[in-house]
């Protein structure tokens, strides 16, 4: 298979695995539980994540969501924020805290986070917390100020991170344009229990089912698994993936995502077509350019630092066509409150822009004006426009 080929066809299963392509209307709580878990320090660029895989949805309906705790916001790997179904966040800290605490170790010994401030920081936070209570991260570390710790600097987001990663507090209901903090085994009633060698399997597999095809590489990248914990997880999931050769690489997918030994080929035919005339506006550090740690199945290389400048770590807003990163995007909100507020989007393309293209964004603009509650806007595109 050429390699353009091989992409497209990489780029048509993940979007699939992704729910970006049919996209099939899954309440946002499934949106989250089939991809496992969406990257999510950018609080608004998350939920519109989850909304762009949920047609139909709205903001006030995600948030309602959050609210109920079926979507539960902490970091159950890499360090980082991530939205997760929240059953699910205990087993996977299961597999990353340890390593995590270990390397925040240095961090928090020059801060002076000594074991003693960390439970006493915890004394105070079950204390405070404890029947239902929630607290903004401002009243959260005012509650610890008077209490005699110290939350400058860093030391109050390094003290909320040591109590969430180490299973005491979870980001809850929401709280304006943030959450509220509250007791895990207060906001996640039934949380799963699993043994060593199924979470590794588990987590393999549900990155899988919404990620494939993919690469081991890929998912130790993205999970930060050690390539032995992934590999003793692929030997326990074995038996539910299929392995394709696409290209020159292997890849590894759920049976059920599959499509190779799919029954009508004109089907398959017309979901090729169907998937060249797509288009999205994804928001930052998504999941469908981010969670790989080889790309190009998405985004040319020569523009994988207009996406992420400078390689800092912060991931722009990707306008995706025919599953190809095309540009990137911003939003301009205006027109003060209620029916008169209105979402404009600039595009900046990567190259000339065709018409049909510029039509299916503005679409996708469309969406995201209903998804925010507000009126669609103008789309503007920078550069020529192809006839």
């Amino acid at each position: 298979m050429a390699r353009d080929s091989a992409h497209r066809e990489i780029a048509l299963l993940r979007a699939r695995a992704q729910g970006l392509f049919p996209a099939d209307a899954a309440a946002p709580a499934a949106v989250v539980g089939s991809l496992l878990a969406l990257q999510a320090q950018d609080l608004a660029a998350a939920k519109w994540a989850i909304g762009v895989r949920s047609p139909g949805s709205t903001l006030a309906g995600l948030d309602a969501a959050i609210d109920a705790g079926e979507i539960v916001r902490s970091w159950p790997m890499r360090g980082t924020l991530h939205f997760v179904p929240g059953e699910d966040l205990g087993w996977m800290q299961q597999c990353t805290t340890a390593r995590l605490l270990a390397q925040a170790r240095p961090t928090h010994e020059a801060q002076g986070l000594t074991s003693a401030v960390h439970e006493r920081a915890r004394e105070l936070a079950v204390e405070a917390l404890s029947g239902g209570q929630s607290l903004t991260r401002a009243a959260f570390q005012d509650m610890l100020e008077r209490n005699g710790i110290s939350t400058a600097g860093n030391r109050g987001y390094h003290l909320i991170w040591f109590l969430a990663q180490t299973g005491t507090l979870c980001w809850g209901p929401t709280a304006g344009n943030a959450q509220a903090l509250v007791l895990l085994d207060e906001w996640v009633r039934n949380p799963r229990r699993l043994e060593p060698d199924e979470a590794f399997a588990e987590f393999l597999l549900r990155y899988l089912r919404g990620h494939g095809p993919a690469t081991l590489q890929d998912f130790v990248w993205w999970s930060k698994l050690t390539v032995a914990e992934a590999k003793r997880g692929l030997q326990v999931a074995r038996p539910l993936l299929v392995e394709r050769v696409i290209g020159d690489t292997s890849y590894w997918m759920p049976a059920e995502l599959d499509i190779a030994d799919a029954d009508a080929a004109a089907d398959i035919a017309a979901a090729r077509r169907r998937f060249a005339a797509s288009a999205w506006l994804l928001p930052a550090f998504d999941e469908y350019f981010l969670g790989y740690r080889d790309r190009q199945a998405s985004a040319d290389l020569e523009h994988q630092e207009r996406i992420v400048p400078g390689k800092n770590g912060v991931f722009r807003p990707i306008v995706v066509v025919a599953g190809r990163v095309v540009g990137t995007w911003r939003r301009r909100v205006a027109g003060g409150s209620g029916a008169g507020r209105g979402v404009q989007i600039d595009i900046e393309p990567f190259g000339p822009v065709g018409a049909a293209q510029v039509a299916a964004l503005r679409r996708a603009g469309n969406r995201y004006a209903h998804f925010l509650g507000v009126r669609a806007g103008e789309l503007d595109v920078r550069g020529q426009v192809r006839q």
